[in-house]
């Protein structure tokens, strides 16, 4: 409606305005309109996207994330949805298009609502109480801790991830090699640790605190005196030490520090995994090297060793990493030099090659038996190089060279110049590895550092047909070692294939009938809104989802009447078009991917449900 003037104010607005149900709706319409892009990619039989930019070039994938970042959506609160998507990558980095696909079904049952005479205030108050109560009951009843995950667990969970990808069908060989990767970089947390005193983690109803990885768990520290000091720690691994807990009637369990210093925190950086993509052979033959770096670059000439090795005197291989051109001295641009005798022009010229000449011996008399720049290396430079039997490697990628100055624990050196003006090299910038090799991969050639003997670092060399694959397979990848990564630290995972959200919602169907507040209905709509991740998945593999939904209903109905425990882990089987045991079968996924996609979908439906008013701006007139 377009409304210069509103209505008995006298006010002007410059622009359209929306407002009601009209805006609602609307904001639905487009909402819903973004799911259903992203609802056909879901499960592990789910179809995959093309999509086509102005230039020509194209994009082959079914990551939800990936599908929203490449679409230009104009409509603001469809945008919400696509903001929804890189938040759930960003802080778990799966479950991209089931955090969208809920987010849109809520919205659609809250709009109905609205419609039937509802008031939103009343709609948002339920779907708040539903999600504080499903988020309650998930970490109570269907979140499995694992004191000490193995790797079976692990390598079900990457599977599980990687099942609706391209790399799907080699998922027994990708997911090894995931968690293979993610263990490689294993490293001590730096959060600080309470010191001497017994630490008291506080604990409701018999069971201690769950906390995610991104909040911020509270513990009180007793400090002899009344008042109590609080410590926030953000950790992932909170959750390792609720794990250990065998009293349960207890209301608090008191930890002393000892027990933290010998159960440290560890983290996963997933930035010290190196991933390349290499054209050639297939997807089977793809390589992790642990505790190794490859760059894609090569030796700058064929005068120069392939490989080099340490040797019994000395080891290890020290590794110089430069961001500056090596290149021939000359003069700065503006100095004019005035020669009266010829003869001095060839000694300037000599002077110009000692220098440089001085300047690579510095770098190899610190130590360095390899050179990489990110820049460039001319001719005259390489020779010294090449007489000193020195493999050097230009025009380096900088972050490549970045993860390697801290794989090998080096330093990337900018300049030569020190305080007073002469230039110096610092052996203490030097990397080490037990050795350097340039070898052959498909078209073109790679350098492979290993033993590098820094804080850690992994390297997984993809191999593929063309360049489509690998990125599909380079994404689907980054989401398997996510999952893995999150495992690691929560300990916790929760049941795939439909099993926890079938589980929410017949639980929060009996805990509305609890209730005698109007909140009833919309806490009953959130329910049934969970259904349509069990329903996409049947749809998605070619099932009659309904009848499907109906015994997965069914099923958890019994296990939480308490007639049969053994049907808790029952889940959806897509191939064969039954339900299972999916903690038998190896469906699992982190606890942390389900509980924070109810947090972000509810808190997103929310977000667009309160807007009632809609005013465009036109533009200023010049």
């Amino acid at each position: 409606m377009s409304a210069q003037r509103a209505d008995g104010t006298g006010l002007f607005i410059g622009g359209q305005r929306e407002s009601g149900q009209d805006v609602r709706t609307g904001n639905v319409t487009a909402s819903l309109a973004v799911a259903n892009i992203v609802k056909s990619s879901l499960g592990p039989v789910g179809l995959d996207k093309m999509l086509v930019d102005d230039i020509g070039d194209v994009l082959i994938t079914n990551d939800g994330a990936t599908i929203l970042a490449q679409l230009e959506v104009e409509h603001p609160a469809a945008r919400v949805l696509v903001d929804l998507a890189q938040l759930q990558d960003s802080e778990v980095g799966d479950g991209t298009t089931s955090v969208v696909i809920v987010a849109s079904e809520l919205l659609r049952r809250g709009n109905d609502m609205v419609i039937s005479g509802i008031h939103p205030t009343s709609v948002i108050a339920g779907y708040r109480l539903a999600l504080k109560e499903a988020v309650s009951y998930l970490k109570r009843e269907m979140v499995m801790k694992v004191s000490e995950l193995d790797d079976e667990h692990l390598i079900n969970a990457a599977k599980t991830s990687m099942s609706s990808k391209i790399i799907g069908k080699e998922s027994d060989f990708f997911a090894k090699m995931a968690v293979n990767a993610v263990k490689s970089v294993k490293m001590k947390s730096s959060s600080p640790m309470v010191a001497s005193q017994p630490v008291q983690v506080e604990a409701k109803g018999g069971e201690e605190k769950e906390v995610e990885s991104s909040d911020t768990a509270t513990t009180k520290v007793d400090s002899g005196s009344s008042k109590d000091s609080t410590v926030a720690s953000k950790s992932n691994s909170m959750s390792q030490s609720s794990s250990n807990s065998n009293n349960t009637n207890a209301s608090s369990k008191v930890v002393p520090s000892s027990a933290n210093a010998s159960n440290p925190r560890y983290k996963y950086p997933l930035s010290a995994i190196h991933i390349l993509k290499a054209h050639g052979k297939s997807s089977t033959e793809s390589h992790f090297i642990p505790n190794g770096f490859a760059v894609n670059a090569m030796r700058a000439s064929q005068g120069m060793p392939t490989a080099i090795e340490g040797t019994p005197d000395n080891p290890t291989v020290k590794i110089a990493m430069l961001d500056m051109n090596l290149q021939r001295h000359r003069m700065a641009m503006g100095v004019q030099v005035i020669v009266k005798d010829p003869a001095e022009i060839e000694n300037i010229k000599k002077r110009e090659m000692d220098i440089t000449k001085e300047r690579i011996g510095k770098i190899i008399t610190a130590g360095a038996r390899v050179v990489l720049t990110t820049k460039g290396v001319d001719d005259l430079c390489m020779k010294y190089f090449v007489e000193a039997g020195v493999l050097c490697a230009r025009r380096c990628a900088k972050d490549d060279l970045k993860r390697l100055a801290k794989a090998t624990g080096g330093k990337i050196v900018v300049t030569m110049a020190d305080m007073d003006g002469n230039e110096t090299f610092d052996p203490e910038c030097l990397g080490t590895s037990e050795s350097v090799s340039e070898e052959r991969i498909g078209d073109g050639e790679m350098l492979y550092v290993t033993g590098c003997g820094g804080s850690g670092a992994s390297t997984i060399v993809l191999r593929g047909a063309n360049e489509y694959m690998l990125d599909e397979m380079d994404r689907a990848l980054h989401d398997s070692l996510c999952v893995v990564k999150r495992m690691l630290e929560s300990t916790t995972f929760v049941i795939g294939g439909g099993a926890v959200e079938a589980a929410l919602s017949v639980h929060l169907e009996k805990y509305a009938e609890t209730l005698n507040t109007r909140e009833q209905l919309s806490i009953s709509e959130f329910a049934d809104a969970l259904l349509v991740i069990p329903k996409t998945l049947a749809v998605n593999a070619a099932k009659d989802s309904s009848e499907l939904v109906a015994k997965l209903r069914a099923a958890h109905a019994k296990n939480q009447k308490g007639e049969d425990d053994s049907l808790k882990h029952i889940g959806l089987n897509l191939t064969e078009g039954t339900i299972r045991d999916n903690l038998l079968a190896g469906v699992v996924e982190p606890a942390i991917s389900k509980i924070k996609s109810l947090r972000f979908a509810t808190e997103a439906a929310i977000t667009i449900l309160r807007i009632d008013d809609r005013i465009t701006l036109a533009k200023g007139q010049q």
